[in-house]
């Protein structure tokens, strides 16, 4: 069976380009096509994935567009025709991974199945929170909306394409069927658990971390934190300048590292008393399983994926409300409260790269 991977665009590593990766291993013969290439934007993982990835990464016309690194958000206008503009005629299966930002659907999948893992229908047309808060421009908002309208009615049409929805979580599934009208089957995302969980001396500083951007709503613990003076640490990417305003909000216990390495976030995981997940309804939640994995807790808000994978009073604990105020509360009974490093280990080995992998093979055979 021929494979091909399809990709939104390849400007950053997050959770939905660590899945592409793991589809990439999957299928190692598989070529990548994807609408714009940007090694070079990710950070850390650039050598690893520009090595792993040699000559199988196809980009589209978008790669002769002016200044298209900076033109991301406008050109999923143009993502449809950048999307059909690849030969598909030789393939027997197509994956095509959609984050929500762009249409990779719409390509011409001719005699091929197309299976989509989708991380999201598109959160900016569905009413979700999204990295950008276009209520701050009114006049750009009300252009935006107006051009929504329009490509809702051209994502649903792109939907009738797929031949089998791949969710990644129950909660990206209920979006499916009731956006798409189509029925999909969950495959959570693979995540990297250690073989054996190693006793590590805990240290007293909370973590978050991950993309910086508006919709992971990480103002939330760092304010609490800042209330309760109590020590956090945040990695991750800046996104739209959010770093800067997080700066702006946090305390003095309060250390921004920037983007780090996968080993530096595997050391950082073991050690921290605690992580906190405050996204707002987030799809499915990689960096959550993956504190859970070095066996340290989490303190997530209710809402999303985090309902799937976080067993409250056992591996973590939960908050109802996505203010300061809620978050503040529920830390301090996290502060008095004990978890075992092993439940939150176990728990995060049933979303393993073994349990992924298996449940792929399955279907693509």
């Amino acid at each position: 069976m021929k494979v091909a991977l399809v990709h939104d665009y390849l400007k950053e590593f997050g959770g939905a380009e660590a899945v592409l990766e793991a589809l990439s291993d999957i299928f190692p013969d598989a070529p990548i096509y994807t609408s714009l290439y940007c090694p070079s934007h990710f950070g850390p993982h650039q050598s690893r994935l520009e090595k792993k990835w040699q000559r199988r990464v196809h980009q589209s016309f978008f790669s002769y567009i002016p200044f298209a690194k900076k033109l991301i958000s406008p050109l999923r206008l143009l993502s449809p025709f950048a999307f059909a503009s690849f030969d598909f005629s030789s393939y027997d299966l197509i994956i095509s991974s959609a984050t929500g930002a762009y249409f990779p659907n719409a390509l011409r999948k001719k005699n091929a199945k197309l299976y989509c893992y989708c991380h999201t229908p598109p959160r900016y047309l569905y009413g979700l929170a999204t990295a950008r808060n276009l209520k701050k421009y009114p006049l750009i908002n009300a252009l935006a909306q107006f051009a929504n309208h329009f490509l809702r009615y051209f994502d649903y049409l792109f939907s009738k394409n797929v031949d089998q929805y791949i969710a990644n979580s129950s909660t990206t599934a209920a979006r499916i069927k009731k956006f798409y009208r189509r029925d999909a089957l969950v495959i959570n995302p693979p995540v990297s658990v250690p073989k054996t969980l190693k006793k590590v001396a805990k240290k007293d500083f909370y973590l978050i971390g991950g993309r910086l951007a508006h919709a992971k709503r990480y103002d939330i613990p760092i304010l609490a934190c800042k209330k309760l003076n109590l020590p956090l640490k945040v990695f991750g990417r800046d996104f739209a300048n959010v770093e800067s305003y997080l700066k702006s909000l946090a305390g003095p216990k309060t250390e921004f590292l920037g983007e780090i390495t996968n080993q530096e976030k595997e050391k950082l995981f073991a050690q921290a008393k605690g992580y906190i997940f405050s996204s707002d309804n987030e799809d499915f939640g990689i960096v959550l399983v993956e504190s859970l994995a070095h066996g340290t807790p989490v303190l997530a808000y209710r809402s999303g994926g985090a309902t799937e994978t976080l067993l409250e009073g056992k591996t973590g604990l939960f908050f109802d409300d996505l203010t300061p105020e809620s978050c503040v509360a529920a830390l301090k009974i996290f502060e008095k409260s004990t978890f075992s490093p092993k439940d939150c280990y176990n728990q995060a080995s049933k979303f393993s790269y073994q349990s992924f992998e298996s449940k792929i093979k399955k279907i693509a055979s």
